[in-house]
């Protein structure tokens, strides 16, 4: 089964280069995308983004498809910031995805303090130790493996996957979550969510902020790293230090659109637009 949409708004690269995703790979013509247990093999040509994949609604909505990004590229050029104007119009076909929570929850533990190969080069251990094994297309692939699954698993299978001191917060996590889940949390505004999701072991602010906008679908949140700093200081002058003040004034500035224009910045910086 296969899908196709505008490749105007719908850039696999810049929809999966941006760093809010780890479980994708070249492929072919494209890339294969694996979330939860699914997987999917997306391509372009220009004209037409294509997503062939057994699991289509799925994929559907993990792209964010029932949404209209001409309007939120105007918006964002609206402001009359140069490096979110050139970055919005460049990257048009750049879109937030609706990740898997539970997944994007102990994805973003491991992203802390780490660079996006050693990212995914963790997580990709983990699925191959834990999860069930699947085939799509000729590739085999590992689903991402259940809370419970996690929780059995121990700090010691973290410790020789290779997540460093990150082997205490996903043994913890998991164990909270597979008793609890995080049902509860999806309600949530925005800050609510991020103060629950702080209480978790391993989560500090820019981790939690990342899981609410790329898992909890909350786009008015705005995370803050190394790279957004830079655009802070360089593109709007601010002379602020503390992560978290940065956080606030960028929502304040830009509202229910905070998480689109994050991903526009920080991509548009990273790649020296």
């Amino acid at each position: 089964m296969k899908f196709d949409y505008d490749a105007k708004y719908f850039n696999p690269e810049h929809v999966l280069e941006c760093g809010q995703v780890f479980r994708f790979y070249k492929f072919a013509q494209g890339y294969m995308v694996l979330s939860a247990d699914k997987a999917c093999y997306v391509h372009t040509d220009g004209v037409k983004t294509v997503v062939e994949s057994e699991h289509c609604d799925y994929f559907y909505d993990y792209f964010d498809l029932r949404r209209d990004y001409s309007a939120i590229v105007e918006r964002a050029k609206s402001h009359g910031v140069p490096l979110l104007t050139r970055s919005a119009e460049e990257y048009k076909g750049l879109r937030l995805l609706n990740q898997n929570k539970e997944e994007m929850l102990y994805s973003f533990i491991i992203s802390q303090n780490n660079n996006i190969p050693r990212i995914k080069s963790i997580i990709s251990r983990i699925c191959g130790g834990l999860g069930e094994k699947r085939e799509f297309l000729g590739e085999q692939y590992y689903a991402f493996p259940s809370s419970s699954v996690l929780a059995a698993a121990g700090v010691e299978f973290y410790k020789n996957a290779g997540c460093g001191y990150r082997d205490q917060y996903l043994a913890e996590t998991s164990r909270r979550v597979a008793e609890e889940g995080l049902s509860a949390l999806e309600s949530l505004p925005a800050a609510q969510l991020k103060k629950q999701l702080l209480t978790y072991k391993g989560v500090g602010p820019k981790v939690a902020d990342c899981i609410s906008l790329f898992g909890f679908g909350k786009r008015d949140s705005f995370p803050v790293d190394t790279w957004i700093e830079q655009v802070y200081k360089d593109d709007f002058k601010g002379e602020l230090t503390d992560r978290n003040k940065i956080n606030e004034y960028f929502c304040n500035l830009f509202g229910e659109d905070s998480g689109y224009v994050q991903q526009y910045l920080f991509y548009g910086k990273r790649q020296n637009l």
